[in-house]
């Protein structure tokens, strides 16, 4: 009996010295794919094709070489150490992500709308910070934006900023002779993940340039990237009048279509519930990954596919042709009547500056019937089945593919150009970080297929002589940033 219990103490001990050993090891391992997935696994520009086999099925433009795809952007001249006490407070805030709504590390090197900020400890969520925010005064006195990203800054995250407070390389106001400039707005699908190398405006700029370089066409090229995580048309408007109008672009491409959208403004009820994958071993396994890496691990051995959803009623408005619909009407669902009255704002703002606007199609990744590897891109299944439940995929896909259809009827009423990158773009979760955001590869191949549709555009204009314009004199700077953002400081009581 002894020897009994002697040996069953050993088995039990070695088993959970295995157990914690495996914990540990994957906890290390996860810890460094985190850090991994920042930076792109195979470097394009020795004529590999990350995209997983995609580049030769995006039709190329009649002049475009196929090994300009290979060619990355240099390397960001404006990136630079951040501060050691940005570095310091972004650690101690990394490490108090506690409680039902933390502050976020990376919202401290924003510039905030002071109007939107008012008294912070009156704030939500801004009262969770350290004690301190950087803000900005709004042109027009208004909320929204409600933030910027702060100017000539490389962030404790990776962001890199420009004099404007953009994303990418230094930019000079004032336009250069014989130069065509493009913007592109929108959210965090055009501002991307900060840590990663390149957004799609850098990729464009090098290409066009190499473009130009081998035709023999003696014009440059800028691509600017006016984007920002979490905001909508709403944000994305007067960011266009204040800080995009003014640098006299040519061309803006619009490219947001996530963040409105709302299901619940066509079903009548949404449904009460708990998003659950299907099976108790699922199940258990999901709750056990919020303190196990090694449940994490095994939770990918379960389904890729979409998880159960409750049952609920959709309803259409009365009369609407959902595959050729009347943008004129006030109650398109997904809140698109109050995105069109933002983008006739938009149109307006630009024509007075000699610029066309492009509103492109949408794309993330919800298709009915999609399947993912539940260990690789378990972001995938959480964004669509926790993110976006009760709603499966096929509404998801569904009501997309109606606002796609909405964006491409506006840009054919006012014979805007249509730049179409949802025709395009594969349902690859490869191609995907999570549900909406792409990876580094999937980045490059959305940028490449806007470049196949915006080199027809460019061709035009060189053609017909508008492009590269003469632009009315500027000043030698910005006027929405000559006043930089100031540092408040503030004390908020514990009740």
């Amino acid at each position: 009996m002894r020897n009994f219990l002697a040996n069953l103490l050993l088995i039990t001990v070695s088993f959970v010295f295995c157990v914690l050993a495996a914990e540990g090891a994957i906890r290390i391992i996860d810890g460094q794919s985190v850090v991994a997935l920042a930076l792109p696994e195979v470097n394009s520009s020795q004529g590999v094709d990350t995209t997983g086999g995609h580049l030769d099925e995006i039709p190329r433009a009649a002049s475009v070489d196929r090994a300009l795809f290979f060619s990355d952007p240099p390397p960001l001249p404006n990136r630079t150490k951040p501060p050691k006490e940005w570095e310091e407070m972004y650690q101690r805030l990394q490490a108090n992500q506690s409680g039902p709504n933390p502050f976020l590390p990376w919202d401290m090197y924003k510039a905030w709308n002071s109007v939107f900020v008012g008294d912070p400890c009156k704030h939500d969520y801004l009262k969770g910070a350290p004690g301190q925010l950087y803000v900005y005064d709004p042109p027009d006195g208004k909320t929204r934006p409600f933030f910027r990203f702060l100017p000539n800054a490389t962030s404790p995250d990776g962001l890199v900023t420009n004099e404007f407070g953009w994303r990418g390389p230094p930019v000079q106001f004032q336009r250069k002779p014989k130069s065509v400039r493009i913007v592109f707005v929108g959210a965090s699908t055009v501002a991307e993940i900060h840590p990663l190398p390149y957004s799609g405006p850098e990729y464009l700029t090098n290409w066009l340039n190499r473009w130009a370089k081998a035709r023999n066409i003696d014009v440059t090229f800028e691509v600017l990237n006016a984007g920002r995580e979490s905001i909508n048309a709403n944000d994305i408007a007067p960011i266009i009048r204040d800080e995009v109008a003014p640098t006299m672009p040519d061309l803006v491409v619009y490219y947001e279509g996530g963040n409105q959208l709302d299901l619940s403004t066509i079903v009548k009820k949404v449904p009460v519930a708990k998003p659950e994958p299907a099976g108790k071993l699922a199940r258990f396994l999901r709750d056990a990954g919020d303190y196990s890496a090694l449940a994490r691990r095994a939770e990918g051995l379960t389904s890729g596919a979409e998880w159960p959803k409750p049952a609920y009623e959709t309803t259409w408005p009365e009369g609407l042709d959902e595959m050729d619909p009347d943008i004129t009407r006030k109650d398109l669902p997904i809140h698109l009547s109050e995105i069109i009255a933002n983008l006739d704002q938009i149109r307006t703002d630009l024509a007075a500056v000699g610029s066309d606007l492009s509103v492109a199609s949408f794309h993330w990744l919800a298709k009915e019937g999609l399947v993912v590897d539940a260990a690789k891109q378990k972001a995938i299944l959480h964004t669509l089945n926790i993110r976006y439940f009760p709603y499966t995929y096929r509404d998801l896909e569904r009501m997309t593919k109606f606002e796609d259809r909405v964006f491409a009827k506006y840009d054919a009423k006012y014979g805007l150009p249509f730049i179409d990158i949802a025709k395009y773009m594969p349902y690859d979760p490869n191609l995907f970080s999570d549900g909406i955001h792409n990876t580094p590869p999937g980045i490059k191949l959305r940028a490449w297929i806007a470049m196949q549709q915006l080199v027809p555009i460019i061709e035009k204009h060189l053609a017909d002589g508008s492009w590269p314009r003469t632009v009315p004199p500027m000043p030698a700077q910005h006027p929405a940033f000559t006043v930089p953002p100031r540092l408040i400081k503030f004390t908020c009581s514990a009740s």
